[in-house]
């Protein structure tokens, strides 16, 4: 229902805004930072995880070797690495040089590890866009252009302009617009050698490199606080209504003796749950931010088993999924998917009628993704809403960060 959000705003002059009014993003962060807070808590755990050593997110703790072997990309499966060079170098002789420093990390770097979908500043990791000239932000939008596909370039910058008009609804311009996000380049942009970017901030950020050809876009969370834009000049935007559908179809398509296999908590808080099982920030996430390499566990139901009809949607749920891939990169991506379908799992938390609040997971030994509805963090609600929604994209055993290429191109060359 249109609008739905709107009945759970804060008044402005609340403390949880009143609070955090006219921060910069840099004040926004020591605040933010403060111990015994919430936020605060949740960066003292955060913090020391992303200098951990990548190895990357495994079912078990053992990480399977050969899955992702670097080879050219296959005819009609190239990623526009032509294009994405052209804009990456744009951007990069729009800056001084002091903005080209900034922006520019080794391709292995672990700052790779910073990023973070909160709306507080952790990490300065890169540039900063709020504070570059429109000439910048315009290059940046047009790098995203050109490494996505259309409909990804529209979800991600949607979600940038859902957290500018959420920003003007709750009168927090300084700490939620259009650019509170950070842009970071890893290696030069090259048509063959491993290079790739960074953009994070509050509910997006994207991980994108390329080499050889080949393109690996991961870790990845999109969300939204509402899902929709009902005012001003993006009226009518919305947001995660296909995988929301889609989640739903495939609990609808299982036999009764599935879903209640695939559903392994049946409240979105469950007495049934062991101790951590919500996170204070990820809440029902897994595979969110600084858990690179988080042992997770296969739950539910083996899609092997499910009907025909319930594997195919499964399958069109992971392509909505990877669907900000360009055309030839998402179909490497499906392609590699379809091989482990026997050893992909589903699974599901809370109700599965429509207007219900849930969380699902789809997992193989090449990919997680998860959707998970969330409690208010701007809005006053503290059960999770339906307006209210986190997804995450993972490339297990090692290569999000395209890690596995890059580790195999700077062994053989």
């Amino acid at each position: 229902m249109s609008g739905e959000y709107r009945q759970y705003l804060f008044p402005l002059d609340h403390p949880r805004l009143a609070d955090v009014r006219g921060l910069d993003p840099h004040a926004y962060r020591e605040v933010a930072s403060h111990g015994g807070t919430f936020t605060g808590d949740l960066v003292a755990g955060w913090r020391p995880l992303y200098r951990t050593e990548f190895r990357g997110i495994t079912e078990d703790g053992t990480l399977r070797e050969g899955l992702y072997p670097l080879t050219p990309a296959e005819p009609g499966e190239e990623a526009p690495v032509t294009e994405m060079v052209a804009a990456a170098r744009d951007l990069l002789d729009a800056l001084d040089d002091d903005g080209r420093k900034r922006i520019a990390h080794d391709v292995d770097d672990v700052e790779w590890q910073t990023w973070a979908n909160p709306e507080f500043l952790q990490f300065d990791t890169g540039l900063r866009l709020e504070f570059q000239p429109a000439e910048v932000q315009q290059k940046v939008l047009a790098l995203l252009r050109a490494s996505l596909s259309p409909e990804g370039y529209q979800l991600a910058h949607g979600m940038m302009l859902v957290n500018g008009f959420l920003g003007e609804v709750v009168d927090l311009p300084t700490v939620l617009n259009e650019f509170s996000y950070n842009i970071a380049l890893y290696g030069q942009p090259d048509p063959v050698a491993p290079w790739g970017w960074q953009l994070f901030g509050h509910h997006c950020a994207l991980n994108c490199l390329v080499v050889e050809g080949r393109m690996v876009l991961s870790p990845v969370f999109l969300g939204a606080e509402p899902n929709e834009i009902d005012a001003g000049p993006h009226a009518g935007l919305r947001a995660f209504d296909d995988r929301i559908a889609l989640g739903l179809e495939v609990m609808a398509a299982l036999t009764e003796a599935q879903r209640d296999t695939a559903t392994v908590y049946q409240e979105m808080v469950d007495p049934a749950m062991p101790p951590g099982r919500v996170h204070p920030g990820d809440e029902r996430h897994l595979a969110g931010a600084f858990q690179d390499n988080r042992v997770i566990p296969v739950e539910g139901v083996r899609v092997a088993d499910m009907p025909p009809a319930a594997r195919q949607l499964v399958l069109a749920l992971v392509e909505r999924f990877v669907a900000p891939l360009p055309r030839g990169p998402r179909a490497a991506r499906m392609r590699e998917v379809r091989e482990h379908l026997d050893e992909t799992w589903f699974s599901w938390i809370g109700g599965h009628a429509p207007g219900d609040v849930f969380y699902y997971r789809v997992q193989s030994p090449v990919v997680i993704a998860e959707l998970d509805h969330h409690c208010g963090v701007f809005l006053d609600y503290d059960t999770p809403q339906p307006f209210h929604v986190h997804t995450v994209l993972r490339t297990p055993h090692g290569n999000d960060y395209g890690r596995a290429w890059v580790r195999h191109w700077q062994e053989n060359r």
